[in-house]
């Protein structure tokens, strides 16, 4: 499709072409911190890095298991919830509470994915019936 250039100097940019597309030039610089890559902001600082050893949350995972189904019945994968708790081999309950989740603010999903969500909160409290509004889902997990 289009080649990707990596220059560590220079201001961002959009360019167009004679035929229409479209050329983004982010510059950017990849620093190593134990092994990893980081692509550190524009003021230097980087994103706290995340030890490799530690094991995601049963909220992390269920988060992730809701999000792939979701894609299932985006994509046609699947037709629906049913057919996914019998590939599964689970309850179709269980499917729909999880595909819950992914109904959630941004805010809250970013507190379970750094494990910042308060303590008394369960993943029933999350996945069962949450709020439609992100105001009111906020205020039930306490964020």
């Amino acid at each position: 499709m289009s080649d990707i250039h990596i220059q560590k100097i220079g201001e961002p940019d959009i360019l167009q072409t004679s035929d229409g597309r479209l050329t983004l030039s982010v510059p950017i610089q990849i620093k190593r911190r134990s092994g990893r890559e980081l692509v550190p902001l524009p003021n230097g600082e980087t994103a706290p890095v995340r030890p490799w050893d530690v094991a995601p949350t049963s909220i992390q995972l269920a988060l992730a298991r809701g999000h792939r189904w979701l894609a299932m019945l985006e994509s046609g994968e699947a037709k629906s919830l049913k057919e996914i708790a019998a590939r599964e081999g689970i309850d179709n309950s269980y499917v729909s509470r999880m595909v819950n989740l992914t109904t959630l603010a941004p805010d809250i999903v970013a507190a379970i994915l750094d494990g910042a969500l308060p303590n008394h909160i369960a993943l029933f409290d999350l996945a069962v019936d949450p709020p439609a509004l992100w105001d009111e889902q906020r205020a039930r997990v306490g964020l």
